[in-house]
């Protein structure tokens, strides 16, 4: 149980996110299912924390760069550059393999994307990539497993 527990926990955490707990959780031995599935509810939990708080945390992360005169990061230049050119769908889409789910909803809702277009897109991509990562690797572990 407590591991299913971290597993919800660990999905919640952005950048540890579902690329990684979902692999680690189902190599440990853990059922796929339930890992996907605690996984998608634990990442899409902080998702909906972070879209309902945007306008708090735009302010205060403006504040904060103002203070310390810093620039847009890396990361936040890509977000820009995939939602000017591809739109909401690709930014949240491509966000767990390039940027990090939570990074590419503020990046959409930075842009002036609608509060729940960004909540169901990124329930999109996230029920996708849990699946992908899910699948792949219990395939993938069920392949190693069997031949060994």
């Amino acid at each position: 149980m407590l591991e299913y527990i971290l597993v919800f926990l660990g999905a919640a955490i952005p950048w540890i996110e579902i690329m990684l707990v979902i692999p680690v959780g189902i190599i440990s031995g853990l059922s796929p299912a339930w890992v996907m599935l605690l996984a998608f509810i634990g990442n899409m939990a902080t998702i909906l924390l972070l879209i309902l708080g945007f306008q708090q945390i735009k302010d205060w992360i403006g504040r904060r760069n103002k203070k310390k005169g810093k620039s847009d990061s890396k990361r936040l230049q890509r977000g820009k550059k995939i939602m000017n050119t591809y739109g909401l769908p690709v930014l949240t889409l491509a966000g767990p393999i390039l940027i990090g789910t939570h990074i590419a909803a503020f990046i959409g809702l930075v842009f002036g994307a609608n509060k729940v277009k960004t909540a169901v897109w990124s329930a999109i991509s996230i029920a996708f990539w849990c699946l992908v990562f899910g699948i792949l690797t219990a395939m993938g572990f069920d392949f190693f497993v069997t031949r060994t």
